[in-house]
């Protein structure tokens, strides 16, 4: 990995900014990722991210935190919270913005014990493929302490492969409908292409229930995507 995706954040941090992340996927053309919406305040996040962080409670994982938006907003709300990215960049960025504790780690090498897990931004898309599911939820859910919850966003994209007439043209032979190729560009240089995955409400679901969690839909969005909060089925409701 190249890390554009850190050295983005880092010149918009440092006050370089002249230009905007390049995305696009397997099924879909390159869009602009503006970088000041990867550093918006709490009134500038969607419903799905406010509400997420108004049910985060005690000790907090931020997985993914990218320039810390999340993260900032409950350290100043006297929460402790843990923000961590495969990104050095993006955890440089986050340490200069104020977060205490930031650092460079993978979920799956994470020990430590939260009473909430964050995942937001298609948090399902850490998962990669369908096959790995189930071994993410594991792990998350080693990593709660008793009574804790793990917040997660996603979308189900079934709609991007609908055509005109209100059909869809899917093939059912291939891998499921939410895994794609993610590929990022950044002042000309590419970064490695990435697995992303976009899981829809129900088969998340249906990958809690392998795994003994109970995934309870919180809210959902405007545009097919959702937040699921998801605690050890012996838990029961929060």
């Amino acid at each position: 990995m190249k890390d554009l995706f850190g050295k983005a954040l880092l010149d918009y941090q440092n006050g370089n900014y002249t230009e905007d992340i390049v995305t696009s996927t397997s099924i879909s053309d390159e869009d602009k990722l503006p970088l000041p919406y990867l550093f918006r305040g709490f009134k500038g996040m969607p419903s799905l991210e406010q509400k997420a962080l108004k049910l985060a409670k005690g000790s907090i994982l931020d997985v993914g935190c990218g320039s810390g938006s999340h993260s900032l907003y409950l350290q100043k709300k006297g929460l402790k919270v843990k923000a961590i990215d495969i990104s050095k960049g993006a955890i440089d960025v986050a340490k200069q913005r104020g977060i205490i504790n930031a650092e460079k780690k993978n979920v799956l090498d994470e020990t430590e014990t939260f009473d909430t897990i964050l995942l937001l931004m298609n948090g399902t898309g850490i998962f990669q493929e369908l096959s790995q599911v189930s071994k993410y939820l594991s792990h998350l859910k080693s990593l709660l302490k008793t009574g804790g919850q793990v917040l997660i966003d996603s979308s189900d994209i079934k709609y991007m492969y609908e055509d005109e007439d209100g059909g869809f043209w899917m093939d059912t032979n291939s891998s499921y409908h939410g895994e794609l190729d993610y590929f990022l560009s950044y002042k000309g240089e590419r970064e490695l292409p990435m697995k992303w995955l976009y899981l829809d409400f129900n088969t998340l679901r249906l990958a809690c229930d392998t795994v003994e969690l109970k995934c309870e839909l919180i809210l959902e969005g405007e545009h097919f995507d959702y937040l699921a909060r998801l605690i050890p089925a012996k838990a029961g409701i929060l």
